[in-house]
């Protein structure tokens, strides 16, 4: 068996078995390496090189985290769901807590989805924003599988079809440019026109996911949410207007220099000078930020080293190239196996914009032997890179929302993001790809 698939599935299996997505990853990429030849030490050394990729994103969500925390004690996080409560209102009447919560979830949509284009931060926002909301959406027993689609297709979705911030680096910088080497000519293609079937597809999922899905009620311990709030914290307009200048110092800091690391840290330092958080204060909370975020940080070291591994073996162009050789001349069955393949592959690596130069290359010349139009290719490459952002275990698109809606530890990695997410997007994106594959 491809060594790819033995890696991806061991780790798929693994996590789902509820195993810890660190050691899920580094089981898979063993096995992976094994399958593939490197032996032991060939798989060990590779990993050991890749790693070093997920540092850099892992020191990010510490900072974060420390931030996070930081704010929160700074009452700003209080201060606004104090006023989701005041809104709620005391008898919690159905129609007002109905209300409160659509709104609630469209606000969190709208930030996810600016996170791409209008304020291209990521997943900075996450722990900054989902967990002073956690209490207020446990008093209405918002389930928060939902609050992680809305999420997901928030942080996925604008960078697929918006080529726009995040959108212009996927459609334009990676996308077209990688079509382009291939030997296709893009001039005058429309990147909205080719991803709008599968951008489609997503939106298919959410509207699932809301009004089906997760429609219901699901019950937290409101005790265990309290008790991860500081509950003695008192807030003033004064450190609510520094609260809000060290988010936009940081905001602007990571726009300036593209690092988060530097935003977070000048906005934790604007924190401790302006004596929000007390100095002799700074460390431990710095300490509890970081502890708050390191799964998230392991997660993204080990996933970067089971990639390494998989790009190693030089068995990702091998599972390419095999499908090819079942396609024949069929064009449907042609295109749902290079989607498929596409899914497997960044499922692995955990990140579409890694996909692309992967597969681009061998898919266009494939594409255009068969006959796709330049427009269907498009949305063959792109759908392919971006299956698979959502519901793998080591995407930041399911590790974001993770480290937001797992505070308290009432929300399982795996089958409160991960398996949602995949459920609701990856299988009407499969669908809608092999759609606009075929008929554009």
């Amino acid at each position: 068996m491809n060594a790819v698939i033995v890696a991806v599935l061991t780790m798929l299996v693994l996590s789902l078995l509820r195993t810890h997505v660190v050691m899920a990853l580094l089981i898979g990429a063993i096995a992976g390496g094994l399958a593939g030849g490197l032996g032991l030490e060939g798989t060990i050394a590779a990993f050991n090189s890749g790693i070093g990729g997920g540092a850099s994103v892992a020191l990010s969500y510490a900072l974060l985290g420390g931030f996070a925390v930081a704010i929160s004690q700074s009452g700003l996080p209080h201060a606004l769901a104090d006023r989701v409560v005041v809104m709620l209102g005391h008898n919690h009447n159905p129609q007002r807590v109905t209300l409160v919560r659509n709104a609630m979830l469209l606000v969190i949509l709208l930030v996810a989805m600016s996170s791409q284009n209008i304020m291209p931060i990521h997943i900075a926002f996450i722990p900054l924003l989902i967990p002073p909301l956690l209490l207020v959406m446990s008093r209405m027993q918002l389930d928060r599988r939902l609050v992680a689609c809305v999420l997901t297709f928030g942080l996925v979705t604008p960078y697929m079809f918006l080529p726009v911030g995040f959108g212009g680096i996927f459609l334009n910088e990676i996308l077209l440019k990688n079509i382009s080497a291939s030997g296709l000519d893009v001039t005058g293609i429309s990147v909205i026109e080719a991803m709008g079937l599968p951008a489609l597809g997503m939106l298919c999922g959410l509207l699932i996911a809301v009004f089906i899905s997760y429609r219901g009620k699901r019950n937290y311990d409101v005790d265990r949410v309290a008790a991860t709030e500081h509950a003695a914290i008192q807030y003033s307009p004064r450190s609510i207007l520094f609260a809000l200048l060290a988010i936009a110092v940081a905001f602007v800091t990571q726009l300036y220099t593209d690092s988060m690391v530097m935003g977070a840290l000048l906005g934790f330092i604007l924190f401790s000078v302006t004596g929000v958080v007390r100095w002799n204060e700074s460390d431990d909370l710095l300490t509890d930020g970081m502890k708050m975020m390191a799964m998230i940080g392991f997660i993204m070291i080990a996933a970067a080293g089971f990639a390494q591994v998989l790009r190693e073996t030089g068995e990702i162009a091998t599972l390419v190239s095999s499908s090819v050789e079942i396609i024949g001349q069929n064009k449907a069955l042609a295109a749902f196996l290079m989607l498929l393949v596409g899914l497997l592959i960044t499922m692995g690596i955990g990140s579409s914009f890694s996909t692309i130069p992967i597969i681009a290359s061998i898919y266009v010349p494939l594409a255009m032997e068969l006959g796709f139009t330049p427009l269907a290719i498009v949305a063959l490459v792109g759908t392919a890179a971006a299956l698979g952002d959502a519901g793998s275990p080591a995407s930041d698109s399911t590790l974001g929302p993770t480290s937001g809606l797992n505070v308290d530890g009432q929300h399982n990695h795996i089958w409160d993001s991960v398996v949602p997410t995949f459920i609701h997007y990856n299988l009407p994106l499969l669908v809608a790809g092999w759609i606009a594959a075929v008929i554009l």
